[in-house]
């Protein structure tokens, strides 16, 4: 494999780059400090601008206005969003859009994916099943809307929790089982009729949703049933969320580099004292395994290539190396700047919170651990 990126994936960073550079960490409240949410909407200026430097389109196909480019360049992008804690569902509306594209149907494809582009459409999905724990899939029930066809509409009902983005979203790709054991998704609007949004506060105090489904009917052009849809977009959910880890990782080690290049005891930056330099450089080593681990998950949803493990592998992999790394990079930074680092007046304890939500997302290190158990017990290697 190569991980030299192409000249089109190295312009998209620039891009990103110049658009996140206005974009402060400290911008909302602290979550620390505020009893809810720290904003009740995203941050649509930088939304807008992401928008206007056609970010948001960098991996749907031209003929919807996009760029064309693959999920390592989505992930690019990610990085570079959770080195400013970026307020925006760049992950969940780009991986929604790329699954309408891949799987849906033309037309449905034709009416969301241009708006998309533009930014006037928000997309999430509703990932976390009722609970986080039991497979999103199960949480919500479809059903034909009368008799066996489905060629008229379908009729949701289930719960989903922890959604995020939701009250902002202008659909949200909700998972749900059929009778017959399949996976189907669903384009909700969530102000349908019996469709009910109540709130709920992420670690880093951003606001979620509850999404509860109440008889709440679709048309079936708002379905997407083929097969390998919603592992698709899960596949995209659990990558980008390990390349936001490696991106804020980044972001909180050179925070830790530059302060303890400073910060002096006996006349000396406590940089030079070995005990600091070696914490610093396991952490190192924890970005660089996330690193090699992510761009191994995003090259093989990216380009299909087959492997001893299903892509899936992969995946599990580096969601254990983002989860456990991410952890183990924002403790020792907090370790290393002492009191400092709990001052709510610094930003640092805002990666700390963002970490911990990006660490339990889609499933912890052990959920990723057990899934590659049962991966590598299906396929033996030889």
């Amino acid at each position: 494999m190569d991980f030299t990126f192409t000249e089109e994936q190295r312009a998209a960073v620039e891009a990103a780059r110049a658009v996140f550079s206005g974009v402060a960490p400290d911008g909302v409240p602290s979550p620390a400090l505020t009893p809810g949410a720290v904003a009740e909407d995203i941050d649509r200026r930088l939304w807008g601008a992401l928008a206007a430097s056609d970010l948001l389109g960098l991996t749907l196909p031209e003929e919807y206005g996009g760029a064309g480019l693959d999920p390592v360049a989505l992930c690019l992008i990610l990085r570079e969003s959770a080195k400013v804690l970026a307020r925006v569902p760049l992950l969940e509306s780009c991986a929604v859009a790329m699954t309408v594209g891949r799987y849906g149907e033309r037309a449905l494809a034709a009416e969301l994916l241009p708006r998309a582009v533009r930014g006037e459409l928000v997309l999430t999905a509703a990932a976390n099943g009722r609970t986080g724990h039991a497979p999103a899939e199960r949480a919500v029930t479809a059903r034909p809307e009368e008799g066996d066809s489905a060629a008229s509409g379908w009729v949701l009902d289930g719960v989903q929790s922890a959604v995020p983005w939701a009250q902002a979203a202008d659909r949200i790709a909700v998972p749900a089982h059929t009778a017959d054991g399949r996976t189907v998704l669903a384009l909700v609007d969530p102000g349908r009729a019996g469709v009910t949004l109540a709130d709920q506060v992420s670690t880093n105090g951003e606001r979620l949703a509850e999404v509860r489904l109440d008889a709440v009917r679709v048309e079936a052009r708002e379905m997407i049933d083929a097969a390998g849809a919603w592992e698709w977009l899960r596949s995209l959910l659990t990558t980008g969320t390990c390349a936001l880890a490696l991106g804020l990782g980044e972001r909180v080690l050179a925070m830790t580099a530059e302060y303890t290049g400073k910060r002096e005891q006996f006349g000396f930056p406590v940089a030079t004292f070995q005990a600091v330099a070696v914490q610093a450089a396991d952490r190192y080593i924890d970005l660089r395994a996330m690193e090699v681990t992510l761009w191994q998950a995003a090259w093989r949803i990216s380009t299909g290539t087959g492997g001893p493990l299903p892509p899936a592998g992969d995946i599990a992999v580096a969601k254990i190396w983002a989860s456990d790394g991410v952890r183990r990079i924002v403790q020792t930074a907090q370790h290393l700047h002492g009191g400092f680092g709990a001052d709510t007046d610094y930003p640092l304890h805002r990666f700390h919170a963002w970490a911990k939500q990006i660490e339990l997302s889609l499933g912890p290190a052990a959920a990723h651990e057990a899934a590659l158990g049962d991966l590598l017990a299906d396929h033996p290697l030889s």
